[in-house]
């Protein structure tokens, strides 16, 4: 499942080539593609019809695109497969096209995308989907109601570190548990969780009441330095489901130092690396670098 940096890679995508334009027309191909839009494909077409694009909007691994001036906006969620592709008008449709967002050609060259281009969804696995939600009443930045639990993320200006490390030390939990709560801290998924947790020294099941404020704040720094490179290199791509908003995909995955590289050197100390299965998933580490906890007699 894309995580922050990848939807971060589309949200800047969404930003430079749809924002300003006007929706012409929508085209519902799969009616599981606007599942979370309650009042269905047609209400939803409707409702999009007409209005101009804000400058998309993120939080964790959402995203959302607002409505000028309506209160309103289009939230995505690319689930396991979902891809928001920048196309013209004239390209062939993809096998998975699930929903086409047509613009109106007069807005032209000087908004960021020439006319005769579409937003189209595309979701093989269609676990992801668009739908329309209003802004909670309480939010300055326009967040959508149904998301409203969602943590900040660490990348956002406003993160409360010193809050962070508040929580880590009440929950009875373990770090990696911690690090995939999406209502403590957004955005981090298997992947950087497995690379933050290496680069700290941390193994997985390190249980969050031992640690301390430096070491939590050390951790925080890693979750950032990974995200950060892995925005730099575009993302993390493993096949062709994840791409950016030209169909490009990213290739953060040759630089990972946990996540896949199982019975690989540590890039640390050479230790062969270890996988092990940890709630439907993996976990990857180094056992010698990232020692397990010790247990209780």
């Amino acid at each position: 499942m894309p995580e922050l940096p990848e939807v971060e890679v589309v949200r800047r995508g969404l930003e430079r080539w749809v924002a300003g334009r006007t929706v012409a027309g929508v085209e519902v191909l799969h009616p599981r593609a606007v599942r979370r839009h309650l009042a269905g494909g047609a209400d939803f077409a409707a409702r999009l019809t007409g209005q101009r694009f804000e400058p998309a909007l993120r939080r964790g691994k959402y995203l959302w695109l607002p409505l000028a001036g309506t209160g309103t906006s289009v939230l995505g969620h690319l689930g396991m497969s979902g891809q928001l592709l920048v196309q013209p008008e004239s390209a062939p449709d993809e096998k998975h096209l699930r929903i086409r967002i047509r613009f109106a050609p007069s807005d032209g060259d000087s908004l960021t995308g020439a006319a005769g281009t579409e937003l189209r969804f595309v979701d093989q696995r269609t676990f992801g989907g668009l739908s329309l939600h209003e802004h909670a009443p309480d939010s300055a930045e326009g967040l959508p109601d149904v998301i409203g639990h969602i943590a900040r993320d660490p990348l956002d200006p406003a993160f409360d570190d010193a809050a962070f490390h508040a929580a880590l030390r009440l929950r009875r939990t373990t770090i990696k548990r911690a690090l995939l709560d999406q209502s403590l801290i957004s955005g981090v998924g298997n992947i950087y969780a497995d690379e933050a947790l290496w680069r700290a020294k941390l193994h997985y099941d390190r249980p969050t009441a031992t640690l301390t404020r430096p070491r939590s704040k050390e951790l925080l720094g890693h979750v950032r330095d990974v995200m950060n490179a892995a925005l730099a290199a575009g993302g993390t791509s493993f096949d062709s489901l994840y791409v950016n908003v030209n169909g490009e995909s990213g290739y953060f995955d040759r630089s990972l130092d946990a996540y896949g590289r199982e019975d690989e050197p540590c890039r640390r100390c050479g230790t062969p690396m270890r996988r092990r299965a940890w709630m439907n998933r993996s976990s990857y580490f180094c056992p010698r670098c990232q020692r397990p906890p010790r247990v209780s007699p």
